[in-house]
């Protein structure tokens, strides 16, 4: 059977498809595109070398925007290869809405916005939406679609050590209020007010704008300084036993030969 163009747009620019050497180049090719296009971003805000090389920027942005909105039209024009989104009205429509298309739309539509007469004050706040052009990265990296994977697996542990989280800088805030209030009246004014204290010893930060003079005061903040290295201690335990199940299950499993007849031995 005779493969359509419009298969082989969709074969090859499927990230799925990772085996098939044409579109591991276009991956490939895509995430260096959007590297070079984050780097650019970043360099634009040093002024000196923004006003020597402003036309090697524009001009390599106008092409990187260029790439991005035939890749796009390409997506929609041959989803349809997917099941999922085989009716040509409704199914593009679908695959438009979805999170990835939505990310690859908002990563070069701002670059358009100027076209429509828009005040040039705005426009300057709209080329901080290039920095989304980071997330199609997403789309093209099996390491980060691994990453998502672990972050969904342990969705419900990690929720539990952000409700411990925001339980403990409610308590710890609330009594730190009671403590330090009548000693320091503007540091410590209200419960809100003393979660600013409670945030930045909970992270372990400490910028010292805020911090107890009362002995009890002291006391509980350091017992929640401590606690605070443990709570953050505990997510990264979670991520890394998720990660290491997420390489577990993708191994390939070791086949086994009998030493004594050279036949492989079934699991």
């Amino acid at each position: 059977m005779k493969m359509t163009a419009k298969k082989k747009i969709f074969d090859l620019i499927d990230p799925s498809s990772a085996d098939d050497t044409e579109s591991r180049i276009f991956n490939i090719g895509m995430l260096v595109l959007i590297s070079l296009n984050v780097v650019a971003v970043i360099l634009e805000t040093e002024t000196e070398i923004y006003s020597h090389y402003q036309t090697i920027f524009n001009v390599f942005n106008a092409i990187s925007v260029g790439i991005f909105t035939i890749e796009y039209i390409l997506r929609i024009w041959s989803c349809t290869e997917n099941s999922n989104y085989k009716d040509p009205i409704i199914g593009r429509m679908r695959f438009a809405l979805s999170t990835y298309m939505l990310i690859d739309l908002i990563s070069f539509l701002p670059f358009y916005i100027p076209l429509w007469g828009l005040d040039l004050r705005f426009i300057r706040v709209i080329r901080l939406f290039r920095l989304f052009r980071v997330m199609k990265m997403w789309r093209y990296s099996q390491s980060l679609t691994k990453m998502v994977r672990v972050f969904k697996s342990k969705k419900e542990e990690l929720g539990i050590t952000l409700f411990a989280g925001v339980i403990l800088l409610v308590v710890m805030s609330s009594l730190l209020y009671f403590i330090e209030h009548d000693s320091q009246p503007d540091k410590f004014s209200s419960i809100p007010a003393s979660m600013w204290w409670g945030v930045v010893t909970l992270t372990t930060v400490g910028y010292g704008d805020v911090y107890p003079i009362t002995a009890l005061g002291k006391f509980v903040g350091g017992i929640m300084s401590f606690l605070g290295i443990g709570l953050f201690a505990l997510p990264a335990g979670i991520i890394a036993s998720g990660f290491a199940s997420e390489l577990q299950n993708n191994k390939p499993a070791e086949i086994q030969i009998c030493p004594h007849c050279g036949k492989e031995i079934n699991q």
